[in-house]
């Protein structure tokens, strides 16, 4: 099964955080190809000038698409081909996500950087229907710099 990183340095601009839920990453099946993946580490962190702020990151499942820069998932082995599954980053406009569908959710502090490796057996499975998938999403009512996120998939 190969494996894809996405995050979002790998293009359009970053957003600042606010109240609301800001979509740092998003990964979702494509019209062609549909494919079932599975998210299975994530790593978030803050790149303002640190400070005691929380922010609340959660991974919810996403059916539209909204207005991001659409990046190409890096495959970690160069022997693999191209993903399936498609990537978004630094959104401006939020995707539609389904009510009460929050997977992961961690309550972090801006100080400190976070990891989430699934349990084995326990990855995040995105159905194969198109423009199904995840948001991995931020927001700080006090934190108003950019956060990180870097997703990694398997198909």
């Amino acid at each position: 099964m190969p494996n894809y990183a996405i995050n979002n340095e790998l293009g359009g601009t970053q957003q600042n955080l606010t109240s609301s839920y800001k979509t740092l990453v998003a990964a979702t099946a494509q019209t062609t190809g549909l494919k079932r993946f599975k998210v299975y580490d994530i790593l978030i962190g803050t790149d303002g000038t640190p400070a005691d702020n929380a922010i609340d990151f959660d991974v919810v499942r996403q059916t539209a698409a909204g207005t991001s820069t659409p990046v190409v998932p890096q495959a970690l082995d160069p022997a693999d081909g191209v993903a399936v599954t498609v990537g978004s980053v630094n959104f401006t406009a939020e995707g539609t996500t389904t009510s009460s569908s929050q997977v992961l959710f961690l309550g972090i502090n801006q100080r400190a950087s976070y990891r989430w490796v699934c349990a084995p057996g326990s990855e995040l499975v995105a159905p194969a229907t198109n423009l199904a998938g995840f948001a991995m999403r931020m927001k700080s009512a006090a934190y108003t710099s950019t956060a990180t996120c870097a997703t990694l998939i398997s198909e």
